[in-house]
């Protein structure tokens, strides 16, 4: 999710690499934190296989400061990675999110639908937290108060996104 975090916002337009730093971050906010041990490894993977620049530029008081452009290879990296994510990139709320973010550069309005419909049939399939004898645990049949809470809260969060996904369909495919 990190590299589609990168060329998404390159797509945007160019960043220096603490500005695409923050975006990232504000994206996952507290839940997946970035390191720089993990984003400038990924920055130069991509600047390897051809599809970030880099172009280095005077900073403003001190060091000078890498900016980062996405390449016609990174355009059309980005569009195949929205076009066909991983199922992790489906069933994972936050990688999920990610790519909400982005999906908009995936500019085919039917291939849009082909991605949410795939998270919709995921949240249409039974699950839980905690399972008794193979069968997913409903809210109303835990005892446990902290457990039934995060039963509900799922059930509530998942039946919002549920709605939303329908209604972005039916508006992509009219």
């Amino acid at each position: 999710m990190l590299e589609l975090s990168i060329l998404g916002f390159l797509c945007e337009g160019p960043l220096h690499g603490y500005e695409l730093k923050n975006r990232i971050q504000g994206l996952s906010g507290h839940i997946r934190p970035v390191s720089d041990g993990a984003l400038y490894p990924a920055i130069s993977r991509l600047v390897k296989g051809g599809l970030v620049e880099q172009r280095t530029e005077p900073g403003t008081g001190a060091a000078a400061r890498r900016v980062l452009t996405l390449t016609e290879a990174g355009r059309t990296e980005l569009r195949a990675r929205l076009r066909h994510p991983k199922q992790a990139d489906i069933t994972d709320g936050q990688r999920f999110f990610t790519l909400l973010a982005f999906l908009r550069h995936l500019t085919d309005r039917a291939e849009q639908a082909a991605v949410l419909r795939r998270r919709q049939a995921f949240l249409d399939t039974p699950a839980s937290f905690f399972y008794r004898d193979g069968e997913p645990v409903r809210a109303e049949e835990e005892s446990d108060l902290f457990r039934r809470g995060m039963l509900r809260i799922a059930r509530a969060t998942a039946a919002a996104e549920t709605q939303w996904l329908a209604e972005a369909i039916d508006s992509l495919e009219t």
